[in-house]
């Protein structure tokens, strides 16, 4: 086995293995219910699967333009119009990624120097750090704190100052499943009015909103739509996580910088599954069938956990869901999951990953993007504790 012969200093030296491979690998090895990371265990639409092949036969497979396909673009351009009445061009403000990760640390990359500081709420996504460390920047956390994990603007307010260049948001959020109001945007409008701060708006899980609730979107607030990437994934919208395509939209000044970065880090993404995409679009009942779709299984299985000792935090969007332990142990988040993987047979996700501190409220995220029949079999060991 060779070895480099020299030392290496570490540009990313507190980062290890994600948690999300760390508790998949774990539950692989046991055999255990993955209810850790984010991802479904059912198939897209066989139509969608048909036009990727189409499109392969009718021989779209060499390089798409950089920004993305002309037919993708405009469809996202029609859906994001529709949904929040905010034309962006076509040409210039949209471009399509290798996943919203790709894009996040596209955004951050392209505008964030060295010693400007980055503000993010954690728990927090555990992309969003690194990329700023990479480039350079200072993370400023904003706590969330439970149960309700509602930001705290006038501490963020506090913490905005001269070397603030960028601020992070998400919503709906992951881990917390919290969604953000208008008057949570009306609130960062606030703060950043007159400045040059950017924002980057992660805003995978737009479509699964629950209880009738609409989704507060940097696209449809017009003051933050002229100063915010917002990022969007298919990924998460039609079931095919792997497939690792999303889009960033921005207003044409941003969205330069963007693509001066996105040309050389990816350059293009998969050609015959974006047009496929486009085709597929064109029914919107896909994407605003989503909430529903989503909202039973929530139900489904917060009622079959409703025998459990776990304690279930409000789930108001995503496809995910919080639980106490405390009930049920003392052990710690992390301890606990490790215990749930091997000896009971279900994977979770210990929320103190998403903090900087390991900060560790005793709570679990459960991933509920799984057949009924996957989730019934979790839930009946989980009631069994």
């Amino acid at each position: 086995m060779p070895n480099f012969p020299a030392p290496i200093e570490s540009r990313l030296p507190h980062v290890g293995t994600t948690i999300f491979t760390v508790m998949s690998r774990l539950a692989q090895e046991c055999g255990a219910i993955n209810l850790s990371q984010g991802f479904p265990d059912f198939n897209a639409d066989d139509l969608l699967f048909e036009r990727v092949a189409h499109w392969m036969r009718a021989g779209h497979n060499q390089y798409a333009p950089m920004a993305g396909t002309a037919a993708l673009r405009a469809a996202i351009a029609a859906k994001v119009e529709t949904l929040y009445g905010t034309a962006y061009d076509v040409e210039r403000e949209i471009t399509v990624t290798a996943g919203a990760t790709q894009a996040l640390f596209t955004a951050v990359t392209a505008c964030v120097r060295a010693g400007d500081e980055v503000i993010v709420f954690e728990p927090v996504y555990d992309s969003y750090v690194p990329a700023i460390e990479l480039a350079g920047g200072k993370v400023v956390r904003m706590r969330l704190a439970a149960p309700d994990y509602r930001p705290d603007w006038d501490a963020v307010a506090a913490a905005i100052g001269p070397r603030t260049r960028m601020i992070m948001i998400n919503t709906p959020h992951n881990p917390t499943a919290t969604v953000w109001t208008r008057d949570d945007l009306d609130r960062l409008a606030a703060l950043v009015r007159g400045t040059g701060i950017v924002v980057v708006a992660d805003e995978v899980y737009e479509h699964i909103v629950f209880d009738g609730a609409a989704h507060a979107s940097c696209a449809a607030h017009p003051e933050l739509a002229q100063r915010s990437f917002v990022v969007s994934s298919f990924g998460k919208t039609y079931h095919i996580t792997g497939w690792k395509v999303g889009y960033v939209l921005a207003p044409c000044e941003l969205m330069a910088e963007f693509r001066k970065v996105h040309q050389f880090n990816v350059f293009t993404v998969n050609t015959p599954v974006q047009l496929a995409l486009a085709d597929y679009m064109a029914d919107a009942s896909r994407h605003l069938g989503l909430a529903a779709f989503y909202q039973a299984k929530r139900d489904f299985f917060r009622a079959a956990l409703a025998a459990s000792r776990f304690e279930l935090l409000p789930s108001h969007g995503t496809y995910f869901q919080l639980a106490r332990y405390a009930a049920i142990s003392d052990l710690g988040d992390a301890a606990f999951c490790e215990h749930l993987t091997r000896n009971v047979g279900v994977a979770a996700i210990p929320v103190s990953a998403f903090f900087a501190d390991g900060r560790d409220e005793h709570v679990i995220r459960f991933c509920f993007a799984k057949n009924e029949a996957t989730l019934a079999a979790a839930c009946a060991k989980l009631v069994a504790l």
